[in-house]
């Protein structure tokens, strides 16, 4: 009897735990249509503003043979410390949503560290931080809370310090690094290189509309939208790792539920066995004892 009290103990906790787990996987899928809503409109602008630096940097590299002149378009500066920026959750329970962000970060580290190349961390997210400072890595810069609840204004203030080092160049390099959102079931991890902003690459497609500027203005325009560019990105970056952030833990606390689930069915199974058990050796007792009285 006492393995029957047991296994309803057992059935009470997972039942309960199931009832967490379904009602975070609805709470977190009202914020992900939220936050998928909010991060398609900030991806359009977030387009529309690359596409516009794109194309008035593509007529200054056509207007001039030694290309962009500025310290942002400056890639033959040798690289000797860059600073990595990196996004991740402030709670867990969200699969490997964070782990993934934290090897990413991992493996540039070793990277750049086997090639002599010092690194500054700047973490926004409670999880990343609290991984690096137990691993006893320095974070020169961190951000608790931004994450889980993006604001422009703050957003602008995090990353004016890392553009501030990269302008009076003691850095060389600024990546940003984030879990961004793909669809309902998919993240996609993103690495972007954020400064300096390389424009070799960078080709006019026949069929792209061209932007008139006059000539002694493109370069003041240019230099105009950068800043702007910057800050969206580092903005539009913790809006996508939002959405997926709750998609990660829609889907986690999904599998959990499921999980439960059927760790309810079997220990209700194990349940009637052990019951059935219990019957069937009252009932072989009962009769011995009738027979011994005979």
């Amino acid at each position: 009897m006492a393995n029957l009290k047991e296994i309803q103990r057992k059935i009470k906790s997972v039942s309960g735990t199931q009832k967490t787990t379904r009602a975070m996987k609805l709470v977190s899928t009202a914020k992900l249509r939220r936050a998928e809503e909010l991060a398609k409109r900030s991806s359009l602008y977030a387009k529309k503003l690359n596409e516009v630096i794109s194309k008035i940097a593509t007529s200054i590299k056509d207007n001039h043979e030694g290309g962009i002149e500025g310290l942002y378009f400056d890639t033959t500066r040798a690289v000797k410390r860059v600073a990595i920026v990196f996004v991740t959750a402030d709670k867990g329970l969200c699969g490997g949503f964070n782990s993934q962000t934290i090897k990413t970060v991992n493996r540039l580290l070793k990277d750049y560290e086997s090639k002599n190349i010092a690194v500054d961390l700047h973490a926004v997210g409670k999880k990343g931080f609290e991984y690096f400072k137990y691993n006893k890595r320095d974070i020169k810069n961190h951000a608790i809370g931004l994450s889980a609840s993006p604001d422009y204004d703050k957003a602008v203030h995090f990353i004016a310090s890392v553009v501030e080092d990269f302008s009076n160049k003691r850095v060389d390099k600024v990546v940003l690094i984030h879990n961004g959102y793909k669809n309902m079931i998919t993240q996609e991890l993103k690495v972007n290189q954020l400064l300096p902003i390389d424009v070799s690459n960078i080709e006019r497609k026949d069929n792209d509309p061209t932007i008139e500027i006059e000539a002694y203005n493109e370069e003041v325009v240019l230099e105009a939208l950068l800043k702007k560019y910057i800050e969206y990105n580092m903005y539009y970056a913790l809006i996508d790792s939002l959405a997926a952030e709750h998609s990660a833990r829609m889907q986690a606390m999904d599998s959990a539920t499921n999980n439960a689930k059927e760790m309810v069915k079997g220990l209700k199974i194990k349940f009637n066995k052990a019951r059935q058990e219990s019957i069937t050796t009252e009932l072989i007792e009962i009769i011995s004892g009738v027979e011994s009285m005979k």
